[in-house]
């Protein structure tokens, strides 16, 4: 069986982060996106309802679960049997990033592996900190996060936006 890991933060999930999940679940047996545990990035939601959201956005794809993890990403890879892990692609900067990354963890575990997918053109300069900036400020963010949970995250930005206002 083979088995790709998707790891991240997603905070919030973007229509970036369900495009690469959509792909990757097409060329695996089962996809596990782990949702990091990272109270460090003042998250916008909690880690049971980041999970949630994404169960939402991905509902209609079968092979995907998604789980929670906080540590190291090869301690995980290596307890789900995970074949590779997936990262998205938005530009030359995260390929860089995303490869010293992969190296490093090839320290840890000689065995780790990684694919990457580049990310669909329109989709390049979404990220969650876009979507929490632009969302703050009252724009309009229904081209960057899935229909899905549109309505909660925009909500979790209003609320935001009148403590912080």
């Amino acid at each position: 069986m083979k088995v790709l890991l998707f790891p991240g933060s997603f905070d919030p999930f973007t229509l970036g982060h369900q495009n690469i999940a959509k792909r990757a679940s097409r060329i695996c047996d089962k996809l596990i996106v782990a949702v990091l545990e990272n109270d460090s990035k003042n998250p916008l939601f909690s880690l049971s309802e980041r999970k949630e959201l994404i169960k939402k956005s991905l509902a209609k794809y079968k092979n995907i679960e998604v789980i929670s993890y906080q540590g190291l990403l090869v301690d995980l890879y290596k307890d789900t049997g995970a074949t590779a892990t997936v990262r998205g692609l938005r530009s030359e900067s995260d390929f860089r990033y995303e490869t010293e990354m992969a190296l490093a963890n090839r320290l840890l575990y000689p065995d780790y592996d990684v694919i990457f997918l580049s990310c669909r053109e329109d989709l390049s300069l979404t990220s969650s900190t876009i979507v929490k900036e632009v969302g703050h400020y009252g724009g309009d963010i229904s081209k960057m996060v899935p229909k899905e949970i549109y309505e909660e995250v925009s909500e979790a930005l209003r609320k935001g936006r009148k403590k912080h206002g």
